[in-house]
């Protein structure tokens, strides 16, 4: 009786949000201390500026985590063997740790994914905080007549990213209790990238709200283009994932060939087969290395669309005055996205390189999102004598 009570134990999970709404505390603090005073659009700014900043540094952290083969480091969730941190499970941790010396547990990886797990709920607990904050203020602007001339602020996108990151949660709750299953731990990858993006959004409109100004006018073809470029980059970090998850980085370690060939022998139905275990196929039999390096070589293939995509993106950007820092961040990003990809092949993925290209391809993602908020598609001009057609005044 009492082991199965001890499977609805919530003392772990409470100790965690705990311990999130202690990290959350000193950041919330320090926001509303520098910005006494100043108007809810630049103190939801403030905050959401470093929320994102504190986002993405999760996102390396998970990345870490993930390459340093922590995800395992506490086989259950939300605490570690049932305990709030590593310390009450050094117990069990030894004893898995005797029995697999080299195996997915040990003390320093129980650790690292115990303080990936406090950071995430904090940076949870500052998400609940954005938008509790926001609804407040968008509240005010409709009930006191001293914020009624404010532009008014829009309550959804906080309220879409507080829904999202409690899928963030689950998702990574299912990475470890579904063993890394290589779909899950891409889709628990791709949602940080769009979690950044929407904290990217929101960052954009409180700051256009507080400034009182519209995103900037561009050719329609330009707008299209960083749409395009937008979801070709989310394809690349989904096949990005696909390989890191599935270990596939070192299937091919020359470039510009693979295996002393430019079209190596390479298994495209097996290593695209996305509901599987690690390691093996959707039969259960292990997976061949030409599944491997299908995988690795279709996002090296990928890889130079993007980076090509990326410089014609750049080149336009440079010609709009506005928008010209966001072109300097793509390129310089994009630069770095080439030389830690051929770092990894090469010199046989080293840590920081791979972390980095991970932070490399998250922070490209950020910009681009900046760069969409903060351009529109120019309208037609009205010929003259003509009326325009009614409707509400485009606001960011």
């Amino acid at each position: 009786m009492m082991e199965t009570s001890s499977l609805y134990d919530l003392t772990p999970i409470a100790w965690l949000m705990g311990v999130g709404v202690l990290l959350a505390l000193g950041p919330l603090a320090w926001v509303w201390r520098r910005n006494t005073g100043a108007g809810p659009a630049r103190r939801l700014y403030a905050l959401t500026v470093l929320t994102l900043f504190l986002t993405f540094d999760l996102t390396l952290f998970g990345a870490f985590t993930r390459l340093t083969d922590s995800g395992l480091g506490c086989p259950d969730w939300p605490g570690c063997y049932g305990n709030a941190s590593p310390f009450g499970a050094s117990h069990d941790i030894a004893m898995a740790e005797a029995a697999q010396p080299t195996g997915p547990v040990t003390h320093s990886k129980a650790w690292v994914e115990m303080v990936h797990r406090y950071l995430a709920t904090g940076v949870g607990v500052l998400i609940l905080a954005l938008a509790v904050a926001t609804w407040r203020a968008r509240w005010r602007q409709r009930h006191d007549a001293q914020h009624a001339r404010e532009r008014p602020l829009s309550a959804w996108w906080p309220a879409a990213t507080l829904v999202w990151v409690c899928l963030q949660g689950a998702f990574g709750a299912l990475t470890v209790t579904w063993k890394l299953y290589p779909a899950i731990v891409t889709l628990h990858l791709l949602g940080a990238v769009v979690l950044l993006a929407l904290l990217c959004i929101q960052a954009v409109r409180y700051r256009q709200a507080a400034a009182e100004r519209l995103p900037t006018a561009v050719p329609p073809m330009l707008r299209t283009l960083l749409i395009a470029v937008t979801a070709l980059l989310v394809l690349q970090i989904a096949l990005g994932g696909w390989v890191s998850t599935n270990y596939a980085v070192l299937a091919c370690t020359q470039f510009p060939i693979c295996q002393n060939s430019w079209w190596p022998p390479m298994n495209f139905t097996q290593g695209f087969q996305i509901w599987r275990s690690l390691g093996e196929s959707a039969n259960g039999t292990p997976i061949d290395f030409a599944a491997l390096t299908a995988i690795h070589y279709v996002h090296r293939l990928m890889a130079y669309l993007v980076f090509v995509a990326l410089g014609v993106l750049v080149w336009q950007l440079r010609r709009i005055a506005p928008l010209r820092v966001q072109a300097k961040w793509l390129a310089g990003l994009a630069l770095l996205q080439l030389a830690t990809g051929l770092g990894n092949v090469l010199l046989g993925w080293p840590l920081v390189a791979a972390v980095l290209h991970t932070g490399g391809a998250a922070a490209l993602a950020v910009v681009l999102t900046w760069a969409l908020c903060e351009s529109r598609a120019e309208r037609a001009a009205v010929p003259a004598g003509t009326r325009a057609p009614r409707g509400k005044m485009e606001v960011a």
